[in-house]
């Protein structure tokens, strides 16, 4: 693989080293190793192992430089052929997430740090995984920016441990007792709670000798100013000695008995902590965030109180009076770093990250239309699983459809949107459009093709989307292709999204997933209703869209189709739908005489199915059930009026289509102000003869 690594410099610090250690550690396993930053003191560590460096203003906050640095990054990314893009900090990632979606590359976060809420912080969990050091740092980006749990990786950092070799305590031959502190000068290290220990220490322990390792240069002024002034106060210029940050961390580590963490606030992990553990150096440590994922009290290491200058003095007190607690702390830390915190175990499971994310493909399918629209789009799904069996396929469906898929065996999951009610307007479209850009999705496949589904595809972020250039909002689209002006039956319609995909030659068959248990629902409902197990019945749906009244066939010729059908063939009709207080499902029940069965209102999606596939011919128009029938490989007349049969009638099966073509036929119009001749025109006689035909088929 080729992995590009992202820091703003690559001063001395943990996170700097850990980039380098990374880099040799890919090149070493025959990976490519790049890394971008401005420059610094570990660059040479980089030409070492072969890594490949660029020098760029990446972590300028400017928003000029970054929207240069975005494109300046996509040239890199596609010269060295990148697979993997990690970076390690707010500034960079932003640059690094827009310059992902640009090549289709996969980008991966590492947050190092308790970030506070605002906007530039969101970005470190926008990663297709997000490394964390800590359980604390899980807890803190999922409380906090909405992280899933599940793209969660704690990886914690990890020492070289033959670099940081082991010395024991009783084997150094110090004259002076050496207490050392390493981190960058920032209030949040709590410099300032240390030097107040020290002064304590110094009342007793007659030689004592304090390094604090920091470049005051880096630091803010005020606060390099602030310890300055405390030091004079206490009188420790003699005690304390400032040293700038050095690389060789190891040879500073052997001439310590004690090394100090002093953080005032969260800490996300420490790795100078388990740098002095590997190198035997006893350590006193403020008891915040990730620092209790390293040390175990009294076992390997000492925990004192944050903003507490008194407890830590005791702790290292305890340390200096005791060289057999000393030397058992360091025995038992070597242990732990052994088993936990190596480098190897580091850059195997960020290898194995790497790994797992560019072999996995999240995809999201949009289809949030009626429920006959997403039982055609089961083809599609099917096509999809088989081009990509380990994809995590997930579809966004409106509320009244979501059942349907519920037994799916092409999808992982199922995301209910409700235009009607909670994702209503622009807050309920931002809410939806939050959630999947939550979800990090590579692919969004456009179904829906309209302007709220080519929103929510955009601002999924999904590195590629497909779709339909149809003038809605298409330009949002990345990969899509001109709407045909010529009719074609639906599933091929979406064949020619598919293509786009390289999937080709769909196996059309609507196949659907009834369930066992609305199976049982069905015998009981038909034996209450006195069918017997292997009596034939009719099906009919007299219902349609509320929107789509032009769609329905007059009542009074559903009476006189299923009054001869029996009396002419002695069959039994059962009623399908969900509206009991629809008009043409309570005058039908008024004015049939055959004695029909209403199912109307009391069934789910499920027993509808199970009883359509019940049945032995269905009769209906335009509408779900239509479909139903389709993927259950049951006998249907449809009745098409306003609407084209070529557009919506799946291929396979069993059917019969009943159209007249009058002049304004298909008008696609909801309404109609000449009542609905064309549907006047197909007469119970023909309909009666078609199911007649179909029954004496089977």
């Amino acid at each position: 693989m080729n992995i590009l690594q992202i820091v703003p410099k690559l001063e001395i610090g943990g996170v700097e080293r850990g980039t380098v250690d990374l880099a040799r550690y890919l090149t070493l396993n025959a990976h490519k190793a790049v890394v971008i930053s401005e420059g610094g003191k570990l660059v040479k560590g980089l030409d070492e192992v072969g890594a490949r460096h660029y020098v760029l203003p990446i972590g300028r906050k400017n928003p000029f430089i970054m929207l240069v640095m975005v494109f300046s990054l996509r040239e890199i990314i596609r010269r060295e052929n990148i697979d993997i893009i990690h970076a390690r900090s707010r500034v960079p990632a932003l640059v690094s997430f827009l310059a992902s979606r640009l090549t289709y590359t996969t980008f991966i976060t590492t947050a190092h740090g308790q970030y506070r809420r605002h906007l530039m912080s969101y970005v470190m969990g926008w990663g297709k995984y997000v490394i964390v050091a800590s359980s604390v740092m899980a807890r803190h980006m999922i409380e906090n920016f909405g992280v899933r749990q599940d793209k969660i990786r704690v990886i914690p950092r990890g020492v070289d441990t033959k670099k940081f070799f082991f010395i024991s305590p009783r084997s150094k031959k110090n004259d002076e007792f050496t207490v050392g502190m390493i981190s960058r000068i920032s209030p949040l290290k709590g410099h300032i709670d240390f030097i107040k220990a020290v002064s304590i220490l110094s009342r007793s322990i007659h030689k004592l000798k304090v390094y604090i390792v920091g470049n005051k240069d880096t630091g803010k002024a005020d606060y390099v100013r602030q310890i300055d002034l405390l030091i004079k106060r206490l009188a420790l210029n003699n005690v304390i000695e400032f040293v700038n940050e050095t690389s060789d961390v190891p040879q500073f580590m052997s001439k310590l008995d004690v090394l100090v963490s002093a953080n005032r606030e969260q800490e996300a992990f420490g790795r100078v902590l388990i740098e002095a553990e590997s190198c035997g150096v006893p350590t006193v440590a403020t008891e915040v965030g990730g620092v209790v994922d390293i040390i175990e009290h009294q076992k390997t290491g000492l925990l004192c109180k944050p903003h507490d200058p008194h407890d830590m003095a005791e702790k290292i007190i305890t340390l200096y009076r005791d060289m057999g607690l000393r030397t058992r702390l360091a025995r038992n830390a070597r242990k732990s770093v052994m088993k936990n915190f190596t480098v190897e175990k580091m850059m195997r499971s960020t290898l194995d990250v790497y790994e797992k994310a560019k072999g996995q493909v999240r995809i999201l399918i949009i289809k949030v239309s009626a429920l006959g629209d997403v039982i055609l789009s089961l083809p599609s799904l099917r096509a999809i699983r088989e081009k990509y069996p380990k994809a995590v396929i997930k579809v966004l469906v409106g509320l009244g459809a979501k059942d349907i898929l519920k037994n799916c065996p092409y999808i992982d999951d199922i995301i209910v949107c409700d235009f009607a009610k909670r994702d209503r307007g622009l807050s309920g479209l931002w809410r939806l459009a939050r959630l999947l850009k939550n979800e990090d999705f590579d692919v969004v496949v456009d179904f829906q093709n309209n302007k709220k589904s080519h929103l929510l595809a955009f601002f999924s972020c999904a590195a590629l989307r497909y779709g339909y250039d149809n003038g809605k909002y298409s330009f949002l689209l990345n990969r899509k292709i001109k709407d045909p002006k010529d009719p074609m039956d639906p599933v091929e319609h979406q064949m020619r999204v598919l293509a786009l995909m390289g999937i080709y030659n769909v196996d059309k068959n609507l196949a659907l997933f009834p369930n066992e248990d609305d199976a049982v629902w069905v015998e009981k409902f038909l034996g209450d209703n006195w069918i017997k197990p292997s009596s034939p019945f009719v099906c009919i749906n007299l219902e349609s869209s509320p929107k789509w009244v032009s769609k329905r066939w007059p009542v009074d010729y559903f009476v006189e189709f299923a009054e001869r059908l029996a009396k002419e063939e002695s069959m039994r009709v059962i009623v399908i739908g969900k509206d009991a207080q629809d008009d043409w499902n309570i005058e039908f029940m008024e004015e049939a005489k055959c004695k029909p069965i209403s199912s109307i209102g009391k069934t789910n999606v499920g027993q509808v199915m199970a009883l359509v596939k019940r049945c032995s011919v269905l009769v209906t128009a335009d509408s779900a059930p239509m479909h139903m029938a389709s993927g259950l490989n049951t006998p249907f007349v449809a009745l098409f009026g306003p609407t084209d049969p070529k557009r919506h009638v799946p291929e396979g099966g069993r059917y019969k289509v009943l159209c007249k073509k009058t002049k304004c036929h298909p008008c696609y119009k909801q309404s109609c102000h000449k009542r609905n001749r064309c549907m006047d025109q197909i007469s119970p006689d023909e309909v009666f003869d078609a199911v007649r035909e179909l029954l004496s088929e089977g």
